[in-house]
C-alpha cells in the first residue's frame, strides 16, 4: 500500500485527505463562499497527518488537484504540493479535478456524469464519463445553449453535476438530465484515483508541473458601434 497525501484547492472547497491505497484515512475539508486556501490548507495538512498519527516521513507520495478551476485556488494547492514534494523528496501525482467529481455519483451501465464547473457568464468547465468513470468526452470549456449534451441525453440519463449545474438546469430540457449542484470537488474522491497512478508510475515533473487552468478560452467579438 501506499500512504497519500491529496491536496484539493480547485474551487471554494479547501480539502486535504491522507490515504492508505484508495482508502482514505482521514478528511478535513471546508467549502467557504469566499476562497480560505491561503489559511487553511497547511493547517488541514498538519491535521490530518496528527490525527492520524503519521509524519511527512510516512508519506510516499504527494497528490494534487490539477483542474480546471480557480486560479488562484489551483496555484495555492500546486504550490504546496510541489514545496512538499520538493522538500520531502516525494513523487507529485496530479488527479483531473472533473475526474474526482464524477466518482461522487453512484451510476448504473449505461448512465453517463458530466461534471461542469461555473465559470463566467453562461460558461462551465466540462467532461462527460460513463458508468465506469472512464473519459468518454474531454475536458473543455463552453457556453452552454439549448443543445448542449443533448446527443448524451438521447440515448442516456445523464448526471449533470457541480457548481454550474444549475444554470445547465435553466436551460437543458431533455427528460433524462438530472441535476445536482452540491457536488464540489473534494480530495476524499482523489484517493483511488491518485493511487492507480502511483501503481503505474504516472508521476509529474515537479520542477515543470503547471495546472490545467483552461482560462481566457472564449474570445469575445466586440459589437459595432
Amino acid at each position: 500500500m501506499a500512504i497519500i497525501l491529496n491536496l484539493e484547492t480547485a474551487t471554494t472547497n479547501c480539502s486535504v485527505s491522507i490515504s492508505n491505497g484508495d482508502e482514505v484515512i482521514l478528511l478535513k475539508e471546508n467549502n467557504a463562499v469566499n476562497y480560505s486556501h491561503s489559511e487553511q490548507l497547511h493547517v488541514f495538512i498538519k491535521e490530518v497527518l496528527q490525527e492520524a498519527s503519521l509524519s511527512f516521513s510516512d508519506l510516499d507520495a504527494i497528490a494534487v488537484s490539477k483542474g480546471p478551476g480557480s486560479y488562484t485556488g489551483l496555484r495555492i494547492g500546486v504550490s504546496a504540493a510541489k514545496g512538499l514534494c520538493f522538500s520531502l523528496d516525494l513523487p507529485l501525482i496530479s488527479v483531473p479535478t472533473l475526474e474526482s467529481m464524477a466518482h461522487q455519483v453512484q451510476l448504473q451501465e449505461g448512465e453517463l456524469v458530466i461534471p461542469v464547473l461555473d465559470a463566467r457568464r453562461m460558461e462551465v468547465y466540462s467532461a462527460v464519463f460513463n458508468h465506469q468513470y472512464e473519459e468518454i468526452r474531454e475536458t473543455r470549456a463552453e457556453i452552454i445553449d439549448e443543445n448542449s449534451f443533448t446527443d448524451y441525453a438521447s440515448e442516456h440519463k445523464v448526471c449533470v453535476v457541480g457548481s454550474g449545474a444549475e444554470k445547465c438546469k435553466e436551460i437543458l430540457g431533455h427528460s433524462n438530465f438530472q441535476f445536482d449542484a452540491s457536488i464540489v470537488p473534494s480530495a476524499k474522491e482523489m484517493a483511488p484515483i491518485a493511487f492507480e497512478k502511483y501503481e503505474k508510475g504516472q508521476f509529474e515533473d515537479v520542477a515543470y508541473f503547471e495546472p490545467y487552468y483552461l482560462k481566457d478560452f472564449v474570445i469575445q467579438s466586440k459589437k459595432k458601434a
